[in-house]
């Protein structure tokens, strides 16, 4: 266990200084990996002794313990990347894990929301509150989420250098360190503008005091300094209670696709919203297509001559 230990920790040390993955990303193939260790050393094994066999045992052992099709093939995918790590480094001169099919993943749509219900969040974080400051950096988490289609680690994360002079768009680092350019609507450019004052004359009393200014845009007292992704989770599911929405259908995630969505419902070219999205390939994308088809059917039943003549 100690050896793969080493081999899990060159591994992602490499993931980080060669492609710059991000942070979540590194904990997710850490945990995976680690979870395929055990596994190996239950039976007596290794990742240095483990063939094809043993590879295909444990995803077998994983769909038995009613993991998901996703979650099966993450690993998968962690153990090939873990593999041609140790082939370019040496330590074994094959790839047990290359030839395995993964079980795919599944392409339903992810969970979105209506217009009307977008339209209720965002009354919603007006009122959402303790304070008048808690208010307007919630209206503006909300707006800027639902205008970009942010992931939710951009948003909380964002600098405040970023949001200065009234901006038309926002630069975002997103995946891999990868940054993109998103425009602002004006809603969202007004509630921007409201936080930033209110956080500025916060900052401004907290300078007095011999506290140092934050760097970002939505600070916390926390460990990173700004708002943790896991509060503003628990935070969108409390202005969907509020907004009479189902919080069972709300999350950060979901706002992200009501984004995409209605920007397809509207006629917005698929590879635009790639690039809105921050999608490195269009399949990623392509999950948004049903919004394509229903408007072409849409088209033709309202367009085409004999679909008028039946009627």
């Amino acid at each position: 266990m100690h050896q793969d230990a080493r081999w899990i920790s060159a591994f992602l040390d490499a993931q980080a200084a060669e492609l710059g993955a991000a942070r979540n990303t590194l904990l997710a193939y850490g945990r995976d990996l680690k979870d395929v260790a055990a596994w190996l050393e239950r039976r007596g094994s290794s990742f240095a002794a483990a063939g094809r066999a043993e590879m295909e045992a444990y995803l077998v052992f994983c769909d038995a313990q009613g993991l998901s099709r996703a979650t099966r093939a993450r690993r998968l995918s962690a153990l090939k990347q873990l593999y041609r790590f140790a082939f370019d480094e040496g330590w074994r001169e094959d790839n047990p894990a290359i030839q395995i099919r993964g079980p795919g993943r599944d392409k339903k749509l992810p969970r979105t929301l209506t217009i009307e219900e977008v339209d209720r969040l965002i009354l919603a974080a007006h009122d959402h509150g303790r304070s008048p400051a808690d208010r307007l950096r919630n209206t503006c988490l909300v707006e800027l989420l639902y205008a970009t289609g942010m992931r939710v680690t951009e948003l909380v994360s964002l600098p405040v250098s970023s949001a200065r002079g009234d901006p038309r768009m926002l630069l975002i680092r997103g995946k891999g360190d990868k940054e993109r350019m998103v425009p602002l609507s004006a809603p969202a450019r007004a509630a921007l503008a409201e936080w930033l004052a209110m956080r500025d004359a916060e900052d401004a009393a907290a300078r007095e005091k011999g506290h140092p200014p934050s760097r970002h845009l939505f600070p916390s007292r926390g460990k990173q300094g700004y708002l943790t992704r896991n509060r503003f989770y628990l935070l969108i599911k409390e202005i969907a209670v509020a907004a009479g929405v189902s919080p069972d259908k709300v999350t950060p995630h979901t706002l992200r696709h009501a984004f995409a969505t209605h920007l397809l419902a509207g006629g917005a070219d698929l590879r635009a919203i790639q690039t809105l999205l921050g999608h490195a390939d269009l399949a990623t994308t392509e999950i948004y297509t049903h919004v394509l088809d229903e408007r072409l059917k849409d088209l033709v039943e309202d367009h085409h001559p004999l679909m008028r003549r039946r009627r």
